[in-house]
């Protein structure tokens, strides 16, 4: 139905039709009647009603763009619009709707069939249907032929239609739908909605389409339906106020004494309200319609955006219209989705309850929701979709501010607190903010104004900090304090940045009746502070929240400068006065000594505060001398290295404080190592200590600076050599030892590529090298496994350094200092491996010398062997060690794949790219040395049935599944390894005689697994190569003995089919698997005969997959059972036919051709055959349709358009209880096929079964 700019009185008699149908008419429990009367005031005329079932006068007003309703194939134009259907010009959207709707009204004044009739063919279009509801089927059908109808003219082989269609035109498209509901609403409500006619028409329309199994129709319809129930809930609201107002007006005319008492007034706002009361009747009426007949069975439909729209509806008519919905009887329905299986529809609930809650008024009525729900929300900030989670944080959130103090108990509350820790950020920000309101909100004004003007400790930010620092331990996760600052960031930034009231708490004495902080309230305090000032001066989250730093916005930018000027100007003075008072404490040091690196500098000169960095330096130098703690000593390596960098002005004062350091501790650790190695074994303990603490000091600074100059490199070494001679150096002196002799030789390369060096200077460096790798190399053998876990991780990183990566990018001149290891170095280190890495926990437990290790030490234990295994892998990936050596490591796979088997599959993945050859006959050696192992243990004469026969077999099928789908890229590597397989298998001979099996006979077994993995013709490549180990006797024999060489030879025998498709496709295998895709997933069954039967050939399977079909192939049609058996000749002939044929038929066009041409007359036959079976069928099935359609109050709905996007996950479970609407093929699908047959009949099955003698998908 076409819009039309003028209507003549022959149009008229030409589309009018009758009175409407009775079915039309709501068909709710009780027939409502609509009242005549007038409903607001309206001083322009149009709160005039029509009568029943008349029209009212026509508007003089203009014509807008759409212009009237007339006939179907009008030409009028106006305002350079042609005459479009209503659906067009909504999904245009460059018309105000507000005149698209009045031309309408015009037009339903005029003749309100023809406009009704355009409405009702808006609500089918806006569908995706193509059908038109003609004025005859208007006037002749009932509402459910009619819809009936219109779901067979679904023309369309996508599932898609305007509501879920992608593009901006589309999301246009429903706000444009949603808004002329509403607008079409608002502007009848004076008169049109009240005539009984448009009003009972649409929503009987609606409910219809609602109740239909088309997805596209429910969906529309719904949303609709929503639309317009909200639509009148606003008028429902505006006719409750205007009766108000009337209510009012008459009680105060009534009050009047007697004289001034206006009876006129008083019966016209007697009949007004009276009018009023009727009219508001009858939208009750039409919202009660809406609601019984649509939303009480669609908010549990089968589709989740169904569900999502009614929820978020009613969620808006409670909060718009709040005396009338906010109670229990609607409520319920939110609370009960809660449950909802679908993360998008319990969203929508916790948004429409978001809005309740928000208002304050409206608690006492939210108050028995809150107690009968309140554990289920609580619960949903768990939820497994954050956004769910985020909402409900929210929401637990505004029932905390209810102000009720029995609202949330305190488990609820613990159960939020939490998720500050969660490394979701958006749930952890949401936690935040509801601690933020729980424990930092100061509700109290007037004492908030007396503490307003304090500073310091005894600010209002005071007992809150410590309330803070309370929680942080309370929480016992104190790894984590970076993630609680995080999380308080947005909601609590002022606390947080009040940096003078945490130092005035760290450093000025209580006052009296004040608590005194613990040394762990302290402790906590500093760590919080030091991670507020990170997040203030970096400006993004820790580490784990967050995909990467993102661009700061100009504003947040600012402020980020701000903020790192306000740290640093405040703790350039407090920094040392804190350091100088918890200097003994190594845990309070090293987190204060965090603070500098986060310092702008250049405020030490600008701002003229030299003195407090000699104040600073004074103090680093004195916790130097304190502690020998690592991460006290690496802080302080740290700080002054980034206080010594090149761009400050400070660089020259720090270095002279740094170099003097340096001199004490290098002139204190010579005369120490002196005395030690003097002393010899008759060394005591403070000897030791004094090498071991200077060590340790100069090994962290060298870390970070440069420290050559001082040849560290000779002490260390002396101390080394005497160690392994003697055999007496303490462990933790050879391992600082090794450590800083690490870090000279580094030191020493960076400055020779740095600057060119001579080849003297190079041969000096060469020789040290090779000096340290042959101290390193004795010490794997020493007693102690850290100095042998050090010297191991040492060997690694300097072989992957000295090795041929070292020359490139242009560093030729370094190629003297390039280091090969040579066979006995690989050997020790990957023995090392063997006895380090690949031990199980009760070997790991002894060598704890019996101690209990906790979880924690448990997993320190396993990240330092991954560690181990990780340094060797890296040196076979760049082919520093042979590959060989990797099948150690491959033979591992399973058995310790819990522990590491992320790091052997990428060691497996990196060395296949090297060489793929290579890669195979390494895996092949993996597997060979287990079966040696194997045979060591139980002989030759295996149990093949044995747990360890199985995991082998297990970890070669392991294998074969990483050489992937395509054969083509990996055929000469699986070849050459069934190579080495086969060649192994019949390596030794028997000493028996060769009537009786060679030993690693069994070997075959596990070859086999690597069979399918084969082309075709490298099979009987394979095969012929097998027989070249076999004698006659060996081709005869059955007994079990030979069983893995007989299952061996049918593994090459057999499975041809498969092989062919990757032949034919010419390595096209993607096209294949796209089409396989659209037929779904295949029954189990059936993959099982498909496998099983060899004889088929792909040629004749092939038929299969020329024309998909629409539906997933049901388990109830296997193809396979019914395939016309032919003579054993025949098969056997066409077999060696094809293997004879098969190169002439990739390389001749002309056999192609024919082929093809074979193949169309055979799909034309199939064809007929199809149509005539399903000729037999079609009516019966139809008329199931009708009576599912017209009878079924509570359909199970399923969805029977296949979208490209969302496909049902199994269609065929629901066979037995689900009947599918089976929708008639578009026409360009008839173009391609003839009708096929409703699989999911079984009377299709049983009435014929010669229809399905051939593939159906």
């Amino acid at each position: 139905m076409k819009f039309n700019y003028s209507v003549t009185e022959d149009d008229k008699e030409m589309i009018a039709a009758p009175e409407i149908p009775s079915e039309f008419h709501l068909l709710q429990e009780s027939e409502t009647h609509f009242s005549s009367d007038t409903d607001f005031e309206d001083p322009e005329g149009k709160n005039q009603k029509q009568g029943k079932g008349k029209t009212g006068k026509k508007g003089k007003k203009e014509r807008g763009i759409l212009g009237g309703f007339g006939r179907m194939n009008g030409h009028h134009q106006q305002n350079g619009v042609e005459n479009m259907m209503l659906f067009e010009v909504v999904k245009m959207g460059k018309s105000a709707m507000q005149s698209v709707v009045d031309d309408w009204i015009e037009s339903y004044k005029h003749d309100r069939d023809t406009a009704l009739l355009d409405l009702i063919n808006f609500f089918i279009q806006c569908s995706g249907c193509k059908g038109i509801v003609t004025s005859e089927m208007f006037r002749h059908m009932q509402n459910s032929e009619i819809i009936r109808k219109m779901t067979e003219e679904f023309d369309e082989d996508s599932g898609d239609y305007p509501l879920t269609m992608a593009g901006p035109q589309w999301k246009k498209f429903k706000s444009s739908f949603c808004e002329f509901i509403a607008v079409l609403v608002r502007q009848c409500q004076y008169s049109i909605i009240y005539d009984e006619y448009m009003m009972d028409t649409v929503i009987s329309l609606l409910t219809g389409l609602s109740d239909s199994q088309v997805r596209a129709f429910r969906h529309t319809s719904t949303l609709a339906a929503m639309k317009l129930m909200t639509a009148l809930v606003n008028v429902a609201l505006n006719l409750s106020i205007n009766m108000d107002n009337t209510q009012r007006q008459y009680e105060a005319e009534r009050n009047k004494i007697i004289g001034k008492r206006a009876n006129d007034r008083l019966e016209f706002l007697l009949q007004k309200r009276k009018e009023l009361q009727e009219n508001q009747d009858e939208i009750e009426n039409m919202m009660n319609s809406i609601f019984k007949g649509i939303f009480v069975h669609r908010y549990r439909d089968a589709i989740a955006e169904i569900r999502a729209i009614c929820i978020e509806e009613i969620g808006v008519w409670m909060k718009m219209y709040s005396d009338a919905f906010l109670n229990d009887s609607y409520l319920k329905y939110v609370g009960w989705t809660l449950h909802d299986r679908q993360g998008e529809v319990r969203l929508k609930c916790l948004k429409a309850l978001q809005s309740l809650y928000t208002n304050r008024e409206l608690f006492p009525k939210l108050e028995l929701f809150t107690n009968r729900f309140k554990d289920r929300i609580v619960s949903m900030t768990l939820d497994k979709e954050y956004d769910v989670a985020v909402e409900a944080i929210r929401l637990v959130t505004l029932i905390l501010q209810s102000g009720s103090e029995e609202s949330l108990s305190s488990e609820d509350c613990e159960n939020v607190y939490h998720l500050v820790y969660s490394a979701h950020r958006p749930v952890a920000v949401a936690a935040g903010e509801f601690l933020h309101k729980k424990l930092f909100s100061r509700h109290d004004p007037l004492a908030e104004e007396a503490l307003a003007k304090r500073r310091g400790r005894n600010s209002p930010n005071g007992n809150l900090i410590r309330m803070l620092v309370l929680f942080f331990l309370e929480s016992e996760l104190h790894e984590h304090a970076a993630y609680l600052v995080d999380s308080l960031w947005e909601s609590s930034q002022e606390l947080l940045k009040d940096w003078e009231c945490m130092t005035e708490l760290l450093l000025e004495e209580p006052v009296q009746g004040e608590e005194v902080m613990s040394e762990r309230q302290e402790t906590a305090l500093i760590e919080l502070m030091v991670c507020t000032i990170r997040q203030a001066a970096e400006a993004h989250p820790p580490v784990g929240r967050g995909t990467g730093k993102r661009v700061l916005t100009a504003k947040e930018r600012k402020t980020q400068i701000d903020d790192k000027n306000k740290l640093t100007e405040h703790f350039i003075i407090a920094l040392p006065m804190l350091l100088s008072k918890y200097s003994v404490d190594a845990e309070k040091v090293a987190n204060l000594l965090q603070i500098p690196q986060f310092f702008d500098l250049e405020l030490y000169s600008t701002a003229r505060m030299e003195k407090h960095l000699d104040g600073l330096l004074k103090q680093i130098k004195f916790v130097v001398e304190k502690h020998i703690e690592h991460d006290v000593l690496e802080a302080c390596s740290k700080t002054y290295s980034i206080l010594c960098s090149e761009e400050y002005t400070i660089q020259n004062r720090v270095d002279v404080a740094r170099s003097q350091l340096i001199d004490e501790l290098v002139d204190r650790f010579g005369h120490a190592v002196e005395e030690l190695l003097q002393e010899g074994e008759e060394a005591d303990d403070d000897d030791i200590y004094n090498v071991l603490s200077t060590l340790r000091r100069l090994t962290a600074f060298h870390n970070a600076h440069d420290l050559t100059k001082w040849d560290l490199f000779g002490n260390c070494y002396r101390l080394l050599r005497t160690g392994i001679e003697h055999g007496s150096m303490p462990e933790q002196i050879a391992v600082q030892a090794l450590q800083c002799c690490h870090y000279s030789i580094l030191w020493i390369l960076v400055k020779s590529a740095e600057v060119t060096s001579s080849k003297e200077d190079l041969l000096a460096l060469r020789k040290t090298v090779k000096t340290f790798l042959a101290v390193c190399q004795q010490c794997l053998s020493n007693v102690n496994t850290p100095v042998k876990e050090q010297a191991f991780m040492l060997l690694c990183d300097l072989l992957m350094i000295f090795s041929h990566q070292l020359t490139a990018g242009g560093r030729d001149s370094l190629q003297p200092l390039m280091f090969n290891p040579d066979c006995s170095l690989q050997t020790e280190l990957l023995s090392f491996v063997m006895d380090h890495v690949f031990i199980d926990q009760d070997e790991e437990n002894q060598s704890m010398e019996g101690d209990e290790e906790d979880e924690a030490n448990k997993i320190e234990a396993l990240h330092k062997r991954r560690n181990l295994l990780a340094a060797f892998c890296k040196l076979i990936i760049y082919d520093i060690v042979d590959m060989h050596a990797a099948a150690d490591i491959f033979k591992h796979y399973m058995k310790y794949y819990n522990d590491y088997g992320d790091i052997i599959k990428e060691t497996l993945s990196k060395t296949r790219q090297i060489d793929k050859i290579q890669c195979a006959k390494t895996l092949i050696l993996s597997l060979q040395q287990l079966f040696n192992e194997l045979v060591q243990e139980q002989g030759p004469n295996l149990d093949r049935t044995s747990a360890h026969v199985s995991g082998i077999k297990e970890l070669a099928r392991r294998f074969a599944l990483t050489f992937g789908l395509d054969q083509i890229k990996t055929r000469e590597a699986v070849a050459t390894l069934h190579k080495d397989g086969i060649e192994f298998a019949f390596k030794i001979p028997n000493s028996k005689g060769s009537e009786y099996p060679p030993p690693n006979l069994a070997f075959l077994e596990v070859l086999s697994e690597f069979s399918s993995k084969l082309l075709r013709q490298d099979k009987k490549t394979v095969h012929t190569y097998l027989e070249k180990f076999m004698t006659e006797q060996m081709m005869e024999r059955r007994e079990d003995v030979w069983l893995p060489l007989i299952s061996y030879r049918n593994s090459l025998l057999t499975g041809g089919d498969d092989d062919r498709m990757s032949i034919i496709s010419g390595g096209s295998s993607s096209k294949v698997s796209s089409i396989r895709s659209k037929k779904g997933r295949p029954p189990l069954y059936r993959k099982r005969i498909d496998e099983e039967n060899v004889d088929g050939s792909w040629i004749n399977r092939n038929d299969s997959i020329q024309t998909p079909g629409p539906l997933q192939t049901p388990q109830l049609t296997s193809t396979v059972l019914r395939e016309n058996q032919r003579p054993a000749g025949e098969q056997m002939q066409e077999q060696e036919s094809e293997l004879s044929s098969e190169s002439d038929f990739m390389h001749n066009p002309q056999m192609q051709m024919s082929w093809l041409g074979q193949q169309k007359l055979d799909d034309v036959n199939r064809k007929d055959r199809v149509g005539i079976n399903y000729m037999k069928v079609r009516a019966g099935v139809r008329q199931a349709v009708r009576g599912l359609m017209e009878d079924d109050a509570e359909p199970i709905f399923e969805d029977v358009m296949m979208s490209s996007r969302g496909q049902l996950e199994d269609m065929n479970e629901e066979f037995e209880d689900t009947m599918v609407i089976d929708l008639p093929p578009s026409r360009n699908r008839r173009e391609r096929a003839e009708l096929r047959p409703d699989f999911f009949d079984s009377a299709a099955i049983i009435e014929d079964d010669s229809g399905f003698g051939m593939p159906m998908f």
